[in-house]
């Protein structure tokens, strides 16, 4: 034999087609010991045990089990993490992804649960606000480690696309009899106060600016801390002209500290005199972005002299990496559930996906 073909023959591995029948590995086994999402699974770990007994208050104490809305949780914060699409699309990845079914603390044989118990689970997570309780225990870690500012904040909100059409959108008082009469809208005037969609009566017909197209949207507004960038307070609400301010006003009164003198830094949108006139009752500086075009500003010199304004004005935009993660990340430019109520829990379970993988860089660059 050439010595060429030796030499090939030792080389060139060999395909073989039976296949182990015993194999003894564990999910833990195969994830890295440096892998990143480890420090992440304590943290998630940590809160939930928090918030053992609003889950003991969820379900009955006989009866069939249920899957467990631990569960449920990490589920989705792993959407977020990895860019899934649907819950049945995560469902069918978890069948064969380890890394899936460590995170769930699930063992190799252990079949993948149905994709419709979300849906029939998310009633009681609605009815705990077990979305609200998450995103505020990880706020409570946050702030334990010392890495959230208690005074400097800014604000800012966002269009969040609704699982409707713009086709759904037809006069209030239509009987849905003819689905297809509003296929061509070309040169019908539709309005919020005589149209609704009717696939999500809470959408809004809302652009994000001038001479942008109008779409069925949801209000996302987020308070986040200067110091590290991390999300303070969360809020969705109806996309109305006056949607983001008004849920400005309602993270103050509710999870950004109280007590000290507080800074809020937000861009010229927020710059009207009602919405400044009630951050100083609440005794918040409003470091706004002045709006002068074609009007006075309501910000005056006694907020822009100082030199921490223009250090707010700078810190702002920072915001806008939270936005930008979780509409392109974590694949909130578009919701994928119906209604003001659900949409708002995904929101807030995405907000506090990202202050966890936010809270364990840092966490491990401080170590």
């Amino acid at each position: 034999m050439p010595i060429e073909e030796v030499i090939q023959g030792v080389m060139r591995g060999r395909d073989t087609k039976q296949a182990s029948m015993l194999c003894l590995v564990s999910p833990e086994s195969v994830v890295p010991a440096e892998h990143p999402v480890r420090a992440v699974k304590r943290l998630v770990e940590t809160v939930l045990r928090e918030l053992s007994p609003v889950f003991d208050e969820m379900y009955a104490k006989t009866g069939r089990p249920s899957i467990p809305p631990e569960r449920l949780l990490k589920a989705t914060l792993l959407m977020a993490f990895y860019t899934v699409r649907s819950e049945r699309m995560f469902c069918e990845q978890l069948g064969y992804n380890l890394l899936f079914k460590w995170f769930l603390d699930m063992d190799m044989h252990e079949p993948a649960f149905d994709p419709t118990s979300f849906g029939k689970n998310r009633g009681r997570l609605l009815q705990h606000d077990v979305a609200g309780h998450f995103f505020g225990a990880v706020v409570q870690q946050a702030r334990k480690a010392g890495l959230m500012s208690s005074e400097h904040f800014s604000v800012d909100g966002t269009l969040i696309e609704a699982w409707a059409s713009l086709k759904s959108f037809r006069p209030k008082d239509d009987d849905d009899s003819d689905n297809n009469g509003w296929a061509d809208f070309r040169g019908k005037k539709r309005s919020n106060d005589t149209h609704e969609s009717k696939t999500d009566p809470d959408a809004k017909l809302m652009r994000k600016s001038n001479g942008k197209e109008a779409k069925l949207s949801f209000c996302l507004s987020a308070v986040i801390e200067n110091r590290n960038g991390l999300i303070a307070a969360i809020d969705v609400a109806k996309a109305t002209g006056y949607a983001e301010r008004r849920s400005a006003l309602t993270m103050l009164d509710g999870d950004v500290p109280r007590g000290r003198r507080r800074t809020l830094g937000a861009d010229a949108g927020y710059d009207t005199r009602d919405f400044v006139g009630a951050c100083r009752q609440r005794r918040v500086s409003p470091h706004v972005a002045q709006n002068c075009n074609r009007r006075r500003s309501a910000i005056d010199g006694r907020t822009t002299s100082p030199g921490g304004y223009a250090v707010s004005i700078g810190l702002r935009r920072m915001i806008e990496r939270v936005f930008g993660w979780m509409k392109t990340t974590a694949n909130f430019r578009r919701t994928r559930l119906r209604g003001l109520a659900k949409t708002a829990l995904l929101g807030t379970l995405v907000g506090a996906a990202y202050n966890i993988l936010r809270l364990a860089r840092l966490t491990h660059a401080a170590a």
